[in-house]
Formats: structure tokens, sequence, C-alpha cells
């Protein structure tokens, strides 16, 4: 700041009007180059984007591995949801049972609902370090109290029709091991 102000008292003033213009007329210049609007400058900051999204996927995912990546398993679990109950299992999943899982080590990779309104299935996938990871994991959270009043809460206001789990291995090709 002082170092400006210095500037100023020792410069004449025809030549402080014209850096002020000299600077005006570069950001001008700079701000018309890298504008929003420009076609290039929404490329660059689009493929910016997806590239720290790809980064921040495969980071994350990569990070849940605690083992060797040839004993990782996943559970797929698809809940056939009550027609009208949808909203509810959302809820139920948002507020308590995604706290649970996480309490128990049960790493969700994602949940997903199916896109057309009259299919009420609810997906949720679990990756776990190995099988054996898996069973101490889930007989924690089957122990767990909180669980067990979910568990008891479920069984007056029944949103769950059917339930299928499938625990999976990935190829050698997959993307997500």
């Amino acid at each position: 700041m002082r170092l400006l102000y210095r500037l100023k008292e020792r410069t004449p003033i025809i030549y402080r009007v014209r850096i002020a213009r000299s600077v005006w007329s570069a950001s001008k210049l700079l701000a018309h180059k890298m504008t929003i609007n420009n076609w290039k400058s929404r490329g660059l900051i689009a493929g910016g984007i997806v590239l720290v999204l790809w980064a921040a996927v495969t980071l994350g995912v990569h990070s849940n591995s605690v083992e060797a990546e040839g004993d990782r398993v996943f559970e797929i679990h698809a809940y056939h949801v009550a027609p009208g109950k949808m909203p509810a299992m959302e809820t139920r999943f948002r507020d308590k049972i995604s706290k649970l899982l996480a309490r128990h080590n049960l790493n969700v990779i994602g949940y997903w609902v199916a896109d057309e309104p009259s299919d009420y299935t609810f997906v949720f996938m679990v990756a776990h370090a190995n099988a054996e990871e898996a069973k101490k994991n889930w007989a924690a959270m089957r122990a767990d109290l909180d669980f067990q009043a979910i568990i008891k809460a479920e069984q007056s206001e029944k949103l769950v029709e059917k339930i299928e789990v499938r625990i999976m291995r990935p190829t050698d090709f997959s993307a997500l091991r």
C-alpha cells in the first residue's frame, strides 16, 4: 500500500492517467478474450469440471478399498417398495439407514430408484474389502438397537414388499474393483 502511495506521489498526473487508461484497455481486452460466453472458455470449463468429477469419483471409490482388489466383493440390494411408499423409503434411508450403514463400515457406493414411475424399485450397492468383513459388519449392523427399531417400524409401516440381495465379485475388466 505504501509503495502505491509513493508511486502516486512521485508520478506526474499525466502519466497516472495514461497508466490507468492502459490498465483499463488491457483489462477490457483480457475480459473479452476470457469471457464465460466465449465458447472456447465454456468448453475448457466444462472439460475441467468433468475431469475434476472423474478424479473425485475414481479416488473416492478406490479410497474405500482396504485389502487387495482381488478379495473385494459388492452387494446389490434391490428393495421392491409398496406402491405410494417410495418417498417414505427414501426418507428412511436418507435420514436413518445411511448413517447406520456408515457407522458399521458398510461402504455404500450409491443409491438408485427406477426412472419409470410405475416401477417401485429402490437399489443400493455396498462395497466390502472381502466376504469375511461383509459378514462381520452386517452382524454388527443387525445387533445395533437403532437398526432393530427400524425393523420393528417396518413391520407396522410395510414399506417393502420384497428384498433381493446379490453378492457380486468384479470381473478383471471392470472399472470398479
